[in-house]
């Protein structure tokens, strides 16, 4: 059953690393491992096909795949967002039918990311898919990629215009704009922070959930935090987000951020190969690191 109120959906929802054998084929087995271990720590939803997934570099039949492989595989226990953006109207329309079919839950568009576009331009495309959909549309601002920005005011007012566009995806690393959307907007738009460094700060000013490459590291510990905010235990929260933020900051702000989720993969036991060339693995140096961050949350 397709979700219509922005409270269905909430909390840390996992943004998929996508697993590679030595050929860079997706290995279909291990995805499945890869989703499990997000869902068995907790998450409260998994994103198919995101930034994280390296969708930019898959084929259209491999990002199908990726769709209904996880909506048969977690067969209902969370919800399935499947990002169904491309770089064309008519592609994007295609690839959210098709997720549709498949039994997601919720779509999210980004919008073309090669091509410069208007704003105007930016917004007839969300309009068209909009508007040939019935699921839940979640709109996936990250600037930094398509050059267009999607400010509060301007996803606020596609709420107010659509029914069904009900979630945004913030990764602008814009604070103030975050703001915006959870105080100005949060009565028809639930905000996802899509910047995993402001997970604890996102969550204690009320927005609606966070989507996390790191959740698929450490999901245990983001949930924990998220889980303590919701009980209103903000200073218990506080200290397991100090704990666990040296990992996520490594992550973040030393190394390409799908290369190292996936070193932190490997490391907790999931080989999940390297990003799909020309993109680097980390260093042998960082792998390292990273491996010692996550090693002195045991401890």
């Amino acid at each position: 059953m397709a979700l219509i109120n922005p409270a269905d959906l909430h909390g840390v929802l996992t943004a998929l690393s996508t697993p590679f054998d030595a050929d860079e084929n997706i290995d279909v087995d291990l995805l499945k491992k890869v989703v499990d271990r997000s869902v068995d720590n907790g998450v409260d939803g998994v994103v198919a096909g995101g930034s994280t997934g390296e969708f930019a570099m898959m084929s259209t039949d491999e990002r199908l795949l990726l769709v209904d492989t996880l909506a048969e595989h977690t067969a209902g226990r969370v919800p399935v967002i499947a990002q169904t953006g491309a770089t064309t109207t008519a592609q994007a329309i295609r690839f959210s039918k098709a997720a549709e079919k498949s039994g997601a839950d919720v779509l999210m568009l980004v919008t073309p990311y090669y091509e410069p576009l208007t704003l105007d331009e930016t917004l007839t495309y969300i309009r068209e898919v909009a508007s040939n959909v019935d699921l839940p549309v979640m709109l996936y601002n990250i600037p930094g990629a398509t050059g267009v920005n999607l400010s509060a005011e301007v996803a606020g007012s596609l709420a107010e215009e659509f029914e069904n566009i009900r979630y945004i995806k913030d990764s602008s690393a814009n604070w103030e704009q975050a703001l915006q959307l959870i105080h100005h907007h949060g009565d028809k738009l639930g905000t996802f922070i899509g910047w995993d460094s402001y997970i604890y700060g996102a969550l204690v000013e009320g927005a609606a959930g966070v989507m996390a490459g790191a959740a698929n590291v450490v999901p245990a510990e983001i949930v924990e935090v998220v889980r303590l905010i919701e009980a209103g235990k903000l200073a218990e929260a506080l200290d397991a987000w100090n704990r666990v933020y040296p990992a996520i900051d490594l992550m973040i702000t030393r190394h390409s951020f799908i290369s190292a989720v996936k070193s932190g993969l490997i490391h907790q036991g999931l080989p999940v190969g390297v990003p799909r060339r020309p993109m680097a693995p980390v260093s042998e140096a960082d792998h390292a690191a990273i491996g010692e961050a996550l090693a002195r949350l045991t401890r």
